[in-house]
């Protein structure tokens, strides 16, 4: 059968020679999964021109181009060169920070060429290629075996069975499966794209649906060009109707339509999105997408894995029963195949959970040499070897499931005295066994014999027990806490039995009085039962990563922003669904590739400190909208006002787009650096829209005092000195407001608004050298202004501070 499976793929038991190999891979390529190609900088370019704002604002640009006004169109031409810029940089960093995480990941495989043995870098593999396996890696594509030595493979990553399967001489063993034990050897049959992780992960490369934060930007980008259409018809209407010139009446428009759009909004979105995802990068919570780092401060609802999330990873001994317990150590060691190196550990987790356990122990077992061993076997569910020891008989060591251990022995081992098993003994016994066992403890037992004419797992002596458990984090008790005072849910999903799932869920606090189901459970249940008791359930236990999907769909349904945490193939699907789809770093590349952030550590304390990064992000996004919304309002509020009492319009176009632009820069874009607020995770999750109505309320009211304020001021300098001063004035006095009303948009955190404060005095400084400067002068048509002037300015400016604290108190 061997030599049948090497012709097939034309290769020899030598494996291929060099030339072959190099002719393989031209025709068949690398072995690796074809992700979606990253965007072409020149795409990611032009892209930032498809945006209503941006798009308004080219109008802008074109139409006092058309009036002759050169400088004002060449400004706003600059200033929307400047918002494509930004937003290209943010995107194309983005780009390559996702490309660079996937050179930290390195597989190689152990392949078999020309009769020499070589570790290989896994992609290099290829058709016919003989790939030998062993203990504790990963199989590097798909291969069909020629040799097998009790090999048994997990192939939960593919399946989502938990349990091991044995593979055999000319099975099929699947790229990315773990090998648990034993060794293989095996033709490489497909690679890439054409294995069977290959074919799902094709499915997952299509679009994902619409974030929250698009969602709310679309729609706070559509209410605003509404308005802004809607009032400059209006006012274009009424100074027609006054006897205003065409050309003047159209300017006005124009100016309005400037004002009334947040140009400065993509640019700083983008750049506060960014910096938050290189935050999150720091912390082992890789954000592929800029938006998506939003929606994690949105989240409602996270369904995690507990295996390496909310656990260890690690099967660890935590109680343990003995009568010998230096008997029971030397079986600990010698009735066991992993292997403790300085940096890895080799062999099935219970194996390697038993030897750390023991490894201090002063027991002296070099002189014993192994002559036989009866493997471990899932129905007997016990595993034998034999000993030779000098000037010793041949010893016997067993251990495996205790009522197993317990059924084959006649005698316990106390401490050296061999006294026969009794009813009291085998009573103790159970009852700690059923103690472990309610405590989700995988129990082991152990016990020997001198060889004698029994057969070798007969006539044994026991020695004592341990209790065996992947533990629970100690950060995840905290992480889940903070959870719960932030409003977010935590599910539990394994697919470990509803038992071990109960007991770590109560011992992390998740499982409270919620209730936990099984995936057969939620199988028998109707879509419309499961609606009803969904947000019931705080834990799910055998579940398939197919079921996954249902859970996801089932929680949107209620409203709910879901987290969902997976790291195999067949998770991905439900991570493509999932509001924020949460990888794991040590999971599959499908999984990766179909996740919206990668958590490098597998930590659940990083998901939940990211989800803390994304409500200051968003936070910090709701900061720099109402500023700069404000702003838009007040110039609104202020052109429309100056329209009806028949006043000229205090700004002109390049003024209003300093205003909007450069103005808004510096305290809009440092808005978005401020630290968290002190009740940060000690509130519900947001779900609404950017602005709510008290927002949009106090808005509104800020909006009226600027304008107000900024006409009183533009008609006594229009009665007392020249159009152009007063103009430079208004202009000056609305900048000043909008330098205080940053101010008033900073948060209430512990650190430090230092650079809230540097971009305030940055502004002040530039639009100081706007009205002192000669060049800058011709511009934007301002002039010098006097000291009493900037008195009034500051004194006026100030009332915007006055107003916050009053809202602040009257508008909860």
């Amino acid at each position: 059968m061997t030599n049948d499976i090497l012709s097939k793929f034309k290769t020899s038991e030598n494996g291929l020679n060099k030339s072959e190999v190099q002719k393989r891979q031209v025709k068949y390529g690398p072995n690796e999964l074809i992700e979606e190609k990253a965007k072409k900088p020149i795409f990611l370019f032009l892209e930032q021109f498809v945006d209503v704002l941006i798009a308004l604002l080219i109008i802008a640009a074109i139409a006092a181009y058309a009036i002759g006004d050169i400088i004002d169109a060449g400004v706003i031409a600059l200033a929307i060169l400047l918002n494509v810029i930004m937003g290209f940089i943010q995107e194309y960093r983005s780009q390559k920070a996702v490309e660079s995480l996937k050179t930290l990941i390195t597989k190689t495989a152990v392949v078999k060429r020309a009769g020499e043995i070589e570790t290989i870098d896994s992609k290099e593999l290829t058709i016919g290629d003989i790939v030998l396996l062993e203990e504790g890696i990963k199989i590097p594509a798909d291969l069909i075996l020629i040799e097998s030595n009790n090999l048994i493979v997990d192939e939960s990553s593919l399946t989502g069975e938990s349990e091991g399967i044995d593979k055999d001489i000319n099975d099929e063993a699947y790229m990315d499966s773990n090998i648990l034990s034993g060794n293989a050897v095996g033709v490489v049959s497909n690679i890439g794209m054409a294995t069977s992780i290959g074919k799902i992960a094709e499915v997952v490369q299509a679009e994902s649906g619409e974030t929250p934060l698009q969602r709310k930007v679309d729609r706070l980008g559509k209410s605003l060009s509404a308005i802004a259409i809607i009032v400059c018809i209006a006012v274009f209407i009424l100074e027609l109707f006054k006897g205003v010139p065409l050309v003047q009446t159209f300017m006005t428009a124009v100016s309005l339509a400037v004002a009334a759009i947040p140009e400065g909004l993509p640019a700083v979105l983008t750049l506060t999105l960014a910096l938050g995802m290189q935050q999150m990068a720091k912390s082992n919570a890789i954000v592929k997408k800029l938006l998506s780092v939003e929606t994690l401060g949105s989240c409602t609802v996270i369904c995690s894995d507990k295996t390496g999330t909310l656990t260890e990873n690690k099967m660890t001994v935590t109680d343990s029963f003995y009568y010998n317990k230096n008997k029971t150590a030397l079986i600990a060691r010698l009735c066991n195949n992993a292997i403790i190196k300085e940096n890895e550990s080799i062999g099935n987790s219970t194996d390697i959970a038993i030897l750390k356990h023991f490894k201090d122990d002063d027991i002296e077992n070099n002189s014993y040499s192994r002559v036989n061993e009866i493997p471990l076997d899932r129905s007997r569910k016990i595993m034998t070897t034999e000993y030779t020891c000098e000037d010793k008989n041949n010893i016997i060591l067993s251990k495996g499931a205790p009522e197993i251990i317990i059924s084959k022995c006649k005698h316990i081992d106390n401490d050296g005295s061999i006294e026969i098993i009794t009813p009291e003994i085998k009573e103790t016994l159970s009852k700690k066994i059923n103690e472990m066992t309610d405590n989700a403890l995988r129990t082991i037992g152990f016990a020997y014999k001198n060889k004698d004419e029994n057969p070798d797992e007969e006539n044994l002596i026991f020695t004592g027990l341990v209790g065996i458990i992947d533990p629970a984090k100690k950060s995840a008790e905290k992480a889940v806490k903070d959870c719960k005072k932030a409003g977010i849910k935590v599910v539990m999903i394994t697919g470990d039995h509803k038992k071990t799932a109960t007991a770590i869920a109560k011992d992390l606090k998740i499982l409270t009085t919620g209730k936990v189901i099984t995936g057969d459970e939620l199988d028998s249940l109707t879509d419309d039962e499961y609606l009803k008791i969904v947000e019931d359930i705080q834990v799910y236990a055998r579940v398939k990563p197919t079921q996954k999907m249902r859970i996801v769909e089932t929680l949107k349904q209620k409203d709910n922003i879901v987290s969902m945490t997976g790291d195999g193939v067949n998770d991905a699907p439900a991570l493509k669904k999932a509001s924020i789809g949460v990888a794991m770093g040590s999971g599959t590349d499908v999984a990766r590739e179909a996740s919206d952030m990668i958590i490098a550590d597998d930590d659940f304390a990083t998901i939940v400190q990211a989800i803390k990064e994304g409500r200051k992000i968003y936070d910090n996004i709701k900061r720099f909208v109402k500023f700069q919304v404000s702003t838009n309002v007040g110039a609104i509020l202020t052109i429309i006002a100056t329209s009806i009492l028949s006043l000229p319009i205090p700004f002109n176009p390049a003024q209003l787009l300093w205003i909007n632009i450069v103005m808004d820069g510096p305290p809009a874009q440092t808005l978005g650096l401020e630290g968290a607020e002190k009740d940060i995770m000690e509130r519900k999750p947001e779900n609404g829209d950017i602005l709510n109505r008290n927002v949009l309320l106090k808005i509104f009211i800020s909006g009226i005092v600027m304008a107000i304020g900024t006409v009183g001021v533009f008609i006594y300098e229009l009665n007392t000195t020249s159009s152009a001063k007063a103009m430079t004035v208004a202009f000056t006095l609305f900048v000043v407001y909008q330098l205080f009303n940053a101010y008033n948009c900073k948060s209430n955190s512990e650190s430090s608004s230092k650079y809230l404060y540097m971009g305030i005095i940055i502004s002040l400084i530039l639009q100081i050298l706007i009205i002192y400067l000669p060049q800058l002068q011709i511009i934007f048509k301002t002039t010098s202004i006097g000291l009493t002037d900037w008195i009034i300015i500051i004194i006026v400016a100030f009332t915007i501070i006055i107003t916050e604290k009053i809202m602040n108190k009257v508008i909860k």
